[in-house]
């Protein structure tokens, strides 16, 4: 499959405090787990709209200078994780428009998988697009149908949209936050101290700016809040969701809260359930940090095995999984871990992990830890193997990416050089959440997509 413009996000906004930026700036910060590649604010006064974005890391793309200049009470932030071919400056969000004398903007987590379709649309009644990301597609839909009311229009255009959105938008002075019906990516509210609002992908962003949880914004419903006060719209909704449990498992901070799981919790159930069906004979278990740390504790817990932390991360370098080509990854998983070499060597060892995608990065690490004199390596899965792509906003695009799709649980093993290998089973996943199976997505695991696929999803609109 050809690369396409879809990202990985964190989005925050406030609405109704004096220092709104800088509110925002900090809930960007917690979520800078979400995207490393670009950050941006833009900031209204009730009247006049100031934007600053720019690649990079939260605090390498802002300082106080250019904070003291996003002033207002209203402010909407981003940060960005893109596929290869769109890390650029003019696909940083959010996004702004103007339109009738009116200044709209908008940030967006997720991938909108019938926007080819709708671009081509577009184009082809003259609209001209400025970026190749689908969120650029949305604003072209809302100014549409504004002769409908800003509201009103908004809710039109959201029901033309197929795929994953968690969005904050906002007019001069209006604050919108809107989820898609199947409420695949997590968005939730908040109240600060003072009676503003603030919006963000993750609790752990809300408990950074010390503003209180409310809820979550439902699937399908789209919040306004102004001078007014707060009141929603819906947009129609089928009768499940489809929250992506890929958040659960990797991608959201332990001390955040999404659909209503506690992550931390969640995770650790994994490792309590992974006792259950993969007990092993060893001298302890240990995680690969950061995102095993919790499962590896459960797991620990479960069986009355030590658990040690015989890789020291060095918290300086980002993920490798959200590095945006295959060199980063080699790069950061030589940099990223280093072994305790005199706790490990000779010894009968348990690996918790959250997850084996591309299985590069674990199988550089087997051969370390070889390298200095393990005895055996065991290494267990929170989860079942990764055999399909995810289309709704997270980056495995093809099969080929993927090597539970090509190879069996036994090749996988000889391939990374373990004695064992383990994945969690489904029923045991299932267990370890208090969310309905049929309220999951869980395509990548089975191949159930949620929303069909359009024919043409995947061309590269750089390519046209």
């Amino acid at each position: 499959m050809k690369k396409f413009p879809r990202e990985y996000c964190g989005i925050f906004g406030v609405y109704g405090h004096p220092e709104a930026a800088k509110l925002t700036y900090f809930g960007l910060y917690a979520l800078q787990h979400r995207g490393q590649e670009s950050a941006g604010i833009v900031a209204s006064d009730g009247k006049q709209v100031k934007e600053h974005k720019g690649m990079g890391l939260v605090p390498e793309v802002f300082n106080e200078q250019n904070l003291n200049d996003l002033t207002g009470h209203i402010a909407i932030g981003h940060v960005r994780y893109s596929t290869t071919g769109s890390s650029i400056l003019r696909n940083a969000q959010p996004f702004v428009v103007y339109y009738l004398g009116k200044t709209l903007a908008i940030a967006h987590n997720g991938n909108i998988i019938n926007a080819y379709r709708l671009r081509r649309q577009l184009e082809e009644d003259g609209a001209i697009f400025q970026s190749t990301m689908d969120s650029e597609i949305i604003m072209h839909l809302w100014v549409r149908y504004f002769h409908l009311g800003i509201e009103e229009g908004l809710a039109k255009a959201l029901t033309k949209l197929k795929g994953a959105y968690s969005l904050v938008l906002m007019t001069e002075n209006t604050l919108i936050a809107a989820r898609d019906p199947l409420g695949f990516r997590p968005l939730c509210l908040g109240k600060l101290k003072n009676g503003a609002y603030a919006v963000a992908s993750e609790t752990c962003a809300l408990d950074l700016v010390e503003a209180e949880y409310i809820r979550d914004i439902e699937p399908g419903e789209i919040v306004f809040i102004n001078d007014q006060g707060l009141h929603s719209l819906y947009v129609p909704k089928p009768s499940r969701c489809a929250h992506c449990i890929f958040e659960l498992i990797y991608f959201a901070r332990p001390d955040s809260q999404i659909f209503g799981q506690n992550v931390y919790l969640f995770r650790k159930q994994q490792g309590r359930e992974l006792a259950k069906e993969a007990p092993v004979d060893a001298d302890f278990v240990m995680p690969f940090p950061d995102s095993g740390n919790y499962v590896a504790l459960g797991y620990a817990e479960g069986t009355g095995l030590p658990f040690e932390m015989g890789m020291i991360r060095n918290h300086y370098v980002g993920r490798t999984f959200i590095q945006p080509s295959q060199t980063m990854r080699t790069f950061g998983v030589k940099v990223k871990l280093n072994p305790v070499k005199e706790l490990l060597k000779g010894k009968r060892i348990v690996i918790l992990e959250d997850s084996i995608i591309r299985g590069t990065t674990c199988r550089t690490r087997v051969k370390t830890l070889r390298a200095i004199g393990v005895k055996e390596i065991h290494l267990l899965v929170s989860c079942p193997p990764h055999r399909y792509p995810c289309y709704y906003g997270i980056d495995f695009s093809s099969r080929g990416e993927l090597i539970a799709a090509s190879k069996s649980i036994e090749e996988i093993r000889e391939y990374l050089g373990l004695d064992s290998l383990h994945y969690l089973s489904m029923e045991g996943l299932l267990r370890s959440t208090n969310i309905a199976q049929e309220n999951f997505c869980l395509a990548c695991f089975n191949g159930d997509y949620p929303v069909s696929l359009e024919k043409d999803f995947s061309k590269d609109w750089l390519e046209k």
